[in-house]
């Protein structure tokens, strides 16, 4: 299926703080205040032919910096919709998404870009690591996509995986590695640069109880001791406990 969008244009001039999923609301991106990531009247719709299916439905949410924001619900609720829309990877069929005080839905394909490259990290449940390149290899192809001179990479690459505590697996293939450390290394991969927003899809679920504790522990000393905005999809129950905040899904509506 492919997304239709249709042109919108948003009223910018009366900021509303009203999150009322009935009610249509109007946004200022630029006085979004400790709000990370301000998403207004977001419709997504899907066609198929001459079928339409309506995949989001007038989706009102706010998230705050330094928070860890789970989006729950059943199977086809629209959460990985959201998601996609949330870090620039689906364009809206109407609404408005403002992340760090800039309206991605404003932005050109070529913008959107550059601006998921410097400001956003994305970890996927099956980690999509490169299996031919060693851990520290996948860290690099993704810093040097981000511009990194080639005399810094080795070096930052390996701070990265120090930092989720993976420094001595460097050299190891992802075949060498257990699920746990390969979602470590993904997470790595995904803090190359220093993004301040971090999507995950699902993280959790490829992994064992021990390891999905302590990927989800990690996740969150990485927001709150470095203020990023962690968003995460998941049908988890036990994440709820180290989330700061949950918004449910159903049918493609917020329901709370």
């Amino acid at each position: 299926m492919t997304a239709t969008p249709i042109h919108f244009q948003v009223d910018l001039t009366e900021p509303t703080q009203v999150l009322n999923p009935n009610t249509r609301v109007k946004l200022d991106p630029f006085q979004t205040g400790t709000k990370a990531i301000v998403a207004r009247n977001i419709e997504m719709v899907f066609q198929s032919g001459s079928q339409k299916f309506h995949a989001l439905k007038n989706i009102n949410l706010d998230i705050y910096r330094g928070d860890i924001q789970l989006l729950m619900g059943p199977s086809g609720s629209g959460k990985t919709t959201l998601l996609s829309i949330l870090g620039g990877i689906l364009t809206p069929t109407s609404g408005s998404v403002c992340l760090g005080g800039q309206d991605v839905t404003r932005m050109s394909r070529s913008q959107l870009a550059k601006f998921r490259l410097k400001n956003i990290g994305f970890i996927f449940q099956e980690f999509n690591l490169f299996p031919a390149l060693t851990a520290i290899e996948n860290i690099e192809v993704a810093l040097k996509l981000k511009g990194f001179k080639d005399q810094s990479i080795r070096k930052e690459a390996m701070n990265l995986l120090d930092q989720v505590g993976l420094a001595d697996r460097a050299k190891r293939h992802p075949r060498d590695l257990s699920g746990g450390q390969k979602q470590r290394v993904a997470i790595a991969r995904a803090l190359a640069g220093n993004p301040q927003f971090i999507m995950a899809d699902e993280p959790t679920a490829a992994l064992d109880s021990q390891s999905g504790h302590a990927v989800i522990s990690l996740l969150r000393q990485l927001a709150k001791e470095g203020n990023r905005t962690v968003v995460m999809v998941t049908h988890d129950p036990r994440i709820i406990d180290v989330a700061d905040r949950v918004a449910y899904l159903e049918d493609g509506v917020l329901k709370s």
